[in-house]
């Protein structure tokens, strides 16, 4: 199996798809952001993850390159179809979580932790603040979507700030300027505030950017309480959940839901340490929170 930085070399610039989420933190310290109490005591204060105040690193400006100038409505809609048929594998979630754990990442400057170590951080992080089991097991599966890499999708179709797509693109998309690189950028319903859409239609009824949120969103969506689902769905729309961007988009009930996207955004953040979770010791009890809420077999 190839790893994180094989992936790189075929898929993009980044050196491995955390610095995404490097360049993300950097975006929103604190002070923008809520911390549960979990986060404020990890080993690094948010400040101190990698700080990308005067430039973006060229690596993280290509990826948003690419991002942003293949993520046509289009491919979008192409990419959907070819993944929620859901016919790639046949797998539980911690076998997935396994599975995932072969996108070997030795290239971040934040961790050193496997994946499936940091997918624990984050939902011992959410264990420790009294969240409901639910919660917990989010925390653990949110990032399961990524396993797009191992069946060869490029990084910027993995990760990333999702947006809509058919319809005007916010100014506050980070790296906004390249969008004059989409082909979507030639067609003028697309380039109006609503395009294709109605006002307030509802997000379920808009085609967010390709990514694992969507990817793994409709692989659980059978499973788990609505809450849950919005986290997993929205958790990368950051122009929505950080800027207040997008709202003529939402129905009174996204706007209400979230709330809960907000609450989890900290965790997702701020849930690394140096400190590495005992895998073998929390297997038992995160195996049983997965047969609570999933059959012992999903469709990928």
């Amino acid at each position: 199996m190839k790893n994180a930085n094989s992936f790189a070399v075929q898929g993009g610039p980044l050196q491995s798809l955390e610095e995404w989420d490097d360049f993300v933190k950097a975006r929103y310290p604190e002070g923008k952001t809520e911390f549960p109490a979990s986060a404020r005591n990890i080993d690094k204060k948010p400040e101190e993850f990698r700080n990308y105040t005067e430039t973006t690193p060229p690596r993280v400006r290509e990826f948003y390159r690419l991002n942003h100038t293949y993520q046509t409505r289009d491919f979008v809609l192409g990419k959907k179809n070819q993944f929620l048929a859901k016919n790639r594998a046949t797998m539980g979630i911690w076998e997935a979580m396994e599975f995932l754990n072969t996108l070997v990442d030795d290239s971040d400057p934040d961790t050193e932790l496997t994946q499936i170590e940091h997918l624990l951080q984050t939902s011992e992080a959410i264990r420790s603040d009294g969240r409901p089991d639910w919660f917990i097991l989010t925390g653990l599966i949110h990032d399961l979507g990524k396993i797009l890499c191992l069946w060869g999708e490029p990084q910027w179709a993995v990760v990333g700030d999702t947006f809509p797509v058919g319809c005007a693109w916010s100014t506050k998309i980070a790296l906004h300027e390249y969008f004059a690189l989409n082909p979507d950028s030639k067609i003028p319903q697309y380039q109006t505030r609503l395009g294709v859409h109605a006002e307030h239609c509802g997000l379920d009824r808009v085609d967010l950017s390709w990514g694992h949120d969507e990817y793994l969103f409709h692989i659980v969506k059978d499973h788990l309480p609505e809450e849950a689902l919005y986290m997993i769905r929205y958790h990368s729309f950051y122009p929505a959940h950080q800027e207040g961007e997008y709202d003529y988009l939402m129905d009174d009930h996204d706007k209400e839901m979230f709330n809960w996207v907000r609450e989890f955004n900290p965790y997702d953040l701020y849930s690394k340490a140096k400190e590495r979770p005992d895998v073998r010791e929390l297997q038992p009890y995160y195996q049983g929170l997965i047969a609570k809420y999933f059959p012992a077999q999903l469709n990928w």
